[in-house]
Formats: structure tokens, C-alpha cells, sequence
């Protein structure tokens, strides 16, 4: 009976390492730089590093657009899939970002702000600098155009102007990318990586696919309208905690239910439905930013309850899950889920 159990054991595990990947990360830059606020940099150096790792442990960097393009079809990936963005357009992707990666020859994505590259901000590189990087292989898209806070409403602003503001915003600066570019990918990043329900329903409404700045890899079951990315910059650059974020799964997850991203319910609460193949629920850990381990109570058997112990502070905050891999050893499942907690 036991040499049973270890023989089916042996089969269930060589079955899944035979599948297909259909998991993938997203890495997530903004400054590469050593004199700029340490929170958004990442040195050249450790730039470089973070490269050297995917080119020594044979990863896949593609384009972004062949990830999602994939993903969506639910066509297979090489296991290791990695796509390299950065948000906002800043000089020194230019000067130091690019030469580094032009080296390793790795695709990237550069986010950009086509009001602010329009009006000429100093900090952000014009057409100029963007087409020559376009030529070489960078995808440019839609960072929106300022970088406003896209969920926010104005004063006295109904959700029919707000719609009809945003819609414009993001129409007008893909048009702006198009006109200077060509490119017509239809990916937002959201500034600051905030996102409600009714943005998200708006982004799926113009088609787009929505990114966010919370952490954790992407499968074909992923939502399209939030899509998380691994921040790698400031605290997050350390390799040796990128290295675990680099050999990440996506969970397989049926179903996610909360009240909104963006909220006034304090504590907030989400509801996950997994699909439970590949991972033990008592391995299943959540972590409340700024807080501490999450309360779970699992109200079927496999759906987990997800709660904090205490308020969270008002403005951005994250639960983490995460819970080892059954079939492959040394990889985890990661989930978040971003807050932005208002009055």
C-alpha cells in the first residue's frame, strides 16, 4: 500500500511538471539611479544584477505583448516567462536603462505620460528619445495623461462626467502614442498602480488591459482589468527576495470577492475561491501590510475568508498570500490584493 501511494505520488508530480506553463511574472521599474529618491531606484549596478540572474538561470524575457497576447489566448509559455516594464518615461531609462539592456538584448515596456511629454517636462524624455528606443524594440504605452489618480472624482463631478473625463484621458493619450509612435498596444498602467470597480469596468469597456503595482505572477485565469506586477525598485530590489518573486506561480482562482479596491469599509474583507490542485490550504499565508498575519477562516473548502486583525492606515495597503507549490519545490503561489483605504 505505501509503495501505492509513493508510485501515484511519482505519477501526479512527473503529470504536473509535464504541463505547459501558463504562469508569468511581470517585473515593475521606474528610476534606474543612484542620485534620485531611493524609494523608486534601483542602482545601475544592481540594474545589471537583477539581469545577470534571468540570463545565468535561463529565463524567458519576452515582450510584454507576446505574455499577454498568450496568456489570453491560454497558450503555453516557456516556464521562467518574465516581461521588463517601467512607469513614467523618466531621462534615465534612456541614459542608463537602456544601454544595459540593449547588452542582455531584453524586450521592454516603457509607460508613458504623453500630456506630460507633450508640455515638455524636463524629467520625461520627449518622442525623440522614445522613437529611438521604439526602433530598437521598446513597447511604449499608456501611463494615462498626467499621471492623475484616475479613480478619483472632481468636486461635484458625476460618474457620467467622471466616465466621460477618464474615457478622454485615456483615448486621447493612446492617440498621442499612436500619432509619435505607432504603437497601438492597449495596455494602461494605472498611476500609482490605484484602481476601483468602475475604472476597472470602464478599461474593459475601451477594451484595455489594466496593470497595477501589486505583487504577484499572471496566468490565462488572471483578471485582465488588474493585472499585478513584482515592484523591483528601493526595498524590493534585493535579489536575494526578487529571486523568490522571479520563480512565482499564479494561483488558479475562480473567484475573488470584496466590496471595492478603493474603500471606506475598515478593516477590508476578500473572499478567494481557489481551485485547489497544487497547493496545501494549511500552507496558505496572508500577510496585512503594516499589520501583520491576516485572519483566515476558510467557509468551504476551497474558499478562504481574508481579514485583518485591526484597521489599516488610510491611503494604500496590501493583503499577501502566498503557499508553496506542491509540484514544484521551491515555488510559490503569490496573490495581492491592493487597498486604498478612504474616509
Amino acid at each position: 500500500m505505501t509503495f501505492k501511494k509513493l508510485f501515484h505520488s511519482v505519477l501526479s508530480i512527473l503529470f504536473w511538471l509535464s504541463l505547459p506553463a501558463h504562469s508569468a511574472v511581470i517585473l515593475q521599474y521606474h528610476h534606474v539611479s543612484e542620485t534620485l529618491p531611493a524609494v523608486t531606484s534601483v542602482s545601475a549596478e544592481t540594474f545589471t544584477e537583477h539581469l545577470n540572474y534571468l540570463k545565468d538561470h535561463d529565463f524567458n524575457v519576452i515582450p510584454l505583448n507576446d505574455l499577454l497576447t498568450s496568456l489570453q489566448q491560454g497558450q503555453s509559455l516557456p516556464d521562467k516567462t518574465v516581461a521588463i516594464t517601467f512607469d513614467d518615461g523618466y531621462n534615465n531609462n534612456y541614459e542608463q536603462a537602456a544601454p544595459i539592456l540593449e547588452k542582455f538584448k531584453y524586450p521592454y515596456t516603457i509607460f508613458v505620460n504623453p500630456k506630460l511629454i507633450d508640455e515638455g517636462e524636463a524629467y520625461v524624455m520627449g518622442w525623440d528619445k522614445l522613437r529611438e528606443l521604439a526602433k530598437k524594440g521598446a513597447l511604449i504605452s499608456n501611463h494615462s495623461a498626467q499621471h492623475d489618480y484616475l479613480h478619483h472624482k472632481l468636486a461635484n463631478e458625476t460618474t457620467q462626467q467622471w466616465q466621460a473625463r477618464i474615457k478622454q484621458d485615456i483615448l486621447s493619450s493612446q492617440q498621442r502614442i499612436k500619432e509619435e509612435i505607432g504603437h497601438d498596444y492597449k495596455y494602461l498602467a494605472y498611476p500609482y498602480g490605484e484602481f476601483n470597480n468602475q475604472l476597472q469596468s470602464l478599461v474593459k469597456e475601451l477594451g484595455f488591459i489594466g496593470i497595477g503595482q501589486h505583487s504577484g505572477a499572471v496566468n490565462k485565469e488572471s483578471d485582465f482589468s488588474r493585472l499585478p506586477r513584482f515592484p523591483a525598485s528601493g526595498f524590493y530590489s534585493k535579489l536575494d527576495t526578487l529571486i523568490t518573486k522571479l520563480n512565482s506561480r499564479a494561483f488558479s482562482i475562480q473567484k475573488l470577492s470584496y466590496l471595492d479596491s478603493v474603500t471606506n469599509e475598515n478593516p477590508p474583507q476578500i473572499s478567494i475561491q481557489f481551485n485547489m490542485d497544487d497547493f496545501h490550504k494549511s500552507q496558505l499565508a496572508c500577510y496585512v501590510s503594516g499589520v501583520g498575519q491576516a485572519k483566515l477562516v476558510w467557509s468551504a473548502a476551497d474558499t478562504v475568508v481574508i481579514n485583518s486583525p485591526k484597521p489599516l492606515a488610510q491611503g494604500r495597503s496590501r493583503f499577501n498570500c502566498t503557499a508553496p507549490s506542491i509540484s514544484h519545490k521551491g515555488s510559490y503561489y503569490w496573490f495581492s490584493q491592493p487597498w486604498v483605504i478612504v474616509d
